[in-house]
């Protein structure tokens, strides 16, 4: 029988990013972008029901949300690394996803992120956001923001997250962590973006902005003199900015672009490749300031996302 334990301890030792549990195949890691099998037998049904038991702990919620849903987002705690859970069904059997997070947050030098990212979130209000496809080291950038904020500045800082991948210990500032979810500290990422305008806080960060509720949520919280940080899942900086435009109907859309052109501070959109040597993956960033030029090309009545990438190159020449 394999134990959980064995699979993690290998993808530790092989600092895989994440670990791919399936039934009748061996485990397999993402290392440096490539699939690589496990030292370990083959994976049985009841492996399969002993690694469910094992993350699921008896908890009766989150139980109930796999067998309603058919999805479970979840984390895990071995060894005191933090990992993220995401079960899900393939032909009536769970399988598992489980992101291992390191620990130890890189600063924004070892990331490659331009200083101007840091000096924009002095702002005290805006909207700044952090895209990039999956795997695109988005929670990376997000969480080694809200540890350099916390360094820095005195601010009350509230984030949503589903489910909480660092946990920051307040420095200079309160750090208030909420997991999103069934059973958690709310319920929705709506509801706590809603609840967040009377908690009192500075900076409110987002997990994942995925609908455009969420996004009206944070567009009026950014309104009311807070600084909003959230992360969407687009390709690139102009890209999500037509997005957010998206999210609307065609005869809300004016009213957004002016709402956008002025609240958006920032985009940063990012990507992974490997190094030369392929011995690590690299992150290249796409930054956007929202500067007078970015603002006026998103309140044109004809959006053209030609334009904004325009903008941004002709800004960095």
């Amino acid at each position: 029988m394999i134990v959980l334990e064995k699979i993690l301890d290998e993808a530790i030792e092989k600092k895989a990013s994440d670990i791919h549990i399936v039934c009748g195949l061996k485990p397999v890691f993402r290392i440096n972008k490539s699939l690589i099998p496990a030292q370990i037998s083959v994976v049985t049904e009841d492996d399969i029901y002993n690694i469910y038991d094992y993350i699921v702990k008896g908890n009766v919620i989150s139980d109930n949300e796999f067998k309603k849903a058919k999805r479970l987002d979840t984390s895990l705690i071995y060894k005191e690394i933090r990992m993220r859970v995401n079960i899900s069904n393939s032909d009536g059997v769970p399988i598992f996803t489980i992101r291992v997070i390191n620990d130890v947050l890189p600063s924004f030098e070892e990331l490659g992120i331009p200083e101007v990212v840091r000096k924009l979130t002095y702002q005290q209000q805006g909207l700044i956001l952090i895209t990039g496809k999956t795997s695109s080291g988005k929670s990376t950038t997000l969480n080694s923001l809200i540890n350099c904020i916390n360094e820095k500045q005195n601010k009350k800082i509230l984030t949503l997250e589903a489910p909480i991948e660092y946990k920051h210990k307040p420095k200079k500032s309160i750090v208030i962590q909420k997991e999103v979810g069934n059973g958690a500290d709310t319920v929705s990422f709506i509801d706590g973006v809603r609840n967040a305008l009377r908690e009192d806080c500075d900076i409110l960060v987002i997990g994942e902005i995925r609908d455009k509720y969420t996004m009206e949520a944070a567009i009026d919280m950014a309104e009311a003199g807070h600084l909003v940080i959230g992360t969407l899942h687009t390709k690139s900086c102009a890209e999500t900015v037509d997005r957010i435009i998206s999210f609307y109907d065609v005869k809300d859309q004016a009213q957004i672009k002016y709402l956008l052109s002025s609240i958006l501070k920032l985009v940063v959109s990012q990507r992974l490749i490997k190094s030369a040597d392929n011995s690590k993956l690299v992150l290249i960033p796409e930054v956007m300031v929202v500067d007078s030029t970015i603002s006026s090309c998103i309140r044109k009545e004809k959006f053209s996302v030609a334009e904004i990438e325009d903008a941004i190159q002709a800004r960095y020449q």
